[in-house]
């Protein structure tokens, strides 16, 4: 395993975490074409708890291998995920770090799974994270106008 690398895995996949309620990624913000759905376990950091692998169905663009999160919906499968085992942890700070070969992570479901550490080696981390910047269009004073690129 690299130094400073997650996962025995080679990097794989983009991501993108979407902070906008109002923006639904129907088009990837990349390339512009028509994005679909996928689900993909993800592998999640959250503070005060450790590693979680969640399976999450999130946009995804395949030419340019995005995977796009929404983070309301992400935060409210976290909540549901908790709120019986571990209630303290709901709020705390979280990261996605990358993805887990699904058969991996459907053993692990089943009871089958290996210890964490054997987990590494079915973890890919992101080739790279983008950040969604979004300026919603309308009327803007003119001393309040959108940005210029």
């Amino acid at each position: 395993m690299g130094r400073g690398r997650i996962g025995e895995q080679s990097p794989r996949y983009s991501y993108m975490l979407n902070p906008h309620s109002d923006v639904r990624l129907s088009k990837c913000p990349k390339c512009g074409k028509l994005t679909h759905l996928r689900k993909f376990a993800l592998l999640i950091h959250i503070e005060a708890w450790g590693l979680l692998a969640l399976g999450k169905t999130c946009r995804y663009c395949s030419r340019c291998e995005l995977i796009m999160v929404h983070q309301g919906e992400l935060e409210a499968e976290l909540a549901q995920s908790f709120r019986r085992i571990a209630p303290e942890v709901i709020g705390k700070a979280y990261m996605v770090l990358g993805t887990i070969e699904k058969k991996a992570w459907q053993e692990g479901l089943s009871g089958r799974g290996q210890p964490p550490a054997k987990m590494l080696k079915h973890v890919a981390q992101f080739k790279k994270v983008y950040t969604l910047e979004y300026e919603p269009g309308g009327w803007y004073p003119a001393d309040q106008g959108p940005r210029k690129s």
